[in-house]
C-alpha cells in the first residue's frame, strides 16, 4: 500500500478566534495550527540523541502496574525540567500524598519524580490513580 506524500506545512493557517476581538485573548478563544508530519520529519527527529520526555515518563505506569495490578490512571501532570540523553540512568519514584476510599477502590494521589544519574530531577509531577487495593505487591 502506497502512502500519500504530504509535505509538512505550517503556512496559511491563521489563529481561529471565537471572540470578535482579534489579537486579544479572551476566555473561550481557540488557537489552532495544522501540520502533516512527513517521514523526513521523523527521520530527522530520530537523529537527536535525546530521549522523548513521554518515554521517560512511561516509567510511572510501570511502577503502578508492577505494584498495583489493575490500577487505572485518572490523571497525570508532568513538568519536564531537564533533557534525558540516550544512556542516562533514570530512577523513577512515586510517593503517596493522599489516599481516599472510593466504593471498593482507593483514589490515590502521588507525587512523581524522575532523577537522572540518581540526583538531577528531570521530571516532576503528579498522578491520580484508582487502586484496587492499598496492598503493595512485591516485584519478583
Amino acid at each position: 500500500m502506497q502512502r500519500p506524500t504530504v509535505a509538512a506545512s505550517w503556512g496559511n493557517i491563521k489563529p481561529s478566534f471565537t471572540s470578535a476581538t482579534l489579537h486579544v485573548l479572551k476566555p473561550g478563544d481557540v488557537l489552532r495550527k495544522a501540520r502533516a508530519f512527513t517521514e523526513e520529519d521523523v527521520l530527522q527527529y530520530s537523529k537527536v540523541y535525546l530521549v522523548h520526555g513521554m518515554l521517560v515518563a512511561s516509567i510511572f505506569p510501570g511502577i503502578f502496574s508492577s505494584n498495583f495490578p489493575g490500577a487505572v490512571y485518572v490523571s497525570q501532570n508532568l513538568i519536564f525540567k531537564f533533557p534525558v540523553c540516550i544512556g542516562d540512568q533514570i530512577i523513577g519514584e512515586v510517593q503517596a500524598t493522599n489516599l481516599r476510599e472510593n466504593k471498593s477502590r482507593y483514589l490515590a494521589k502521588f507525587k512523581t519524580r524522575c532523577f537522572k544519574n540518581g540526583e538531577l530531577l528531570v521530571i516532576d509531577g503528579e498522578v491520580v490513580a484508582l487502586l484496587p487495593t492499598l496492598t503493595v505487591e512485591q516485584e519478583q
